[in-house]
């Protein structure tokens, strides 16, 4: 934060320079570095305001509960083309 507004400082302070010279004429380039003081001061000040912001915070969703269907495990025979075997389905109504 203090470079930033070290860096404001200084831009107000060219920029204020540069509007105060005597008897400016649009065309000798003093609009020219007013507007481009103005830029560069304005795109400094934004970012200033940008990186002020803290930063966001995660936050965990609270707990789901599911109601989980009646299920049991089955003993299945089946053929597997050599012989019988046994296995284990989950059977849910």
């Amino acid at each position: 934060m203090k470079k930033t507004l070290a860096a404001l400082v200084a831009v107000t302070t060219i920029a204020g320079s540069l509007a105060v010279a005597p008897a400016a004429k649009a065309g000798d380039g003093a609009v020219a570095a007013g507007v481009v003081g103005g830029l560069v001061g304005g795109a400094l000040l934004g970012s200033a305001i940008a990186g002020s912001r803290p930063a966001p915070v995660y936050v965990a969703p609270g707990p789901t509960y599911v109601e989980e269907a009646p299920c049991r495990w089955v003993r299945e025979r089946f053929w597997d083309g050599y012989g019988w075997r046994f296995r284990r389905v989950q059977v849910c109504d």
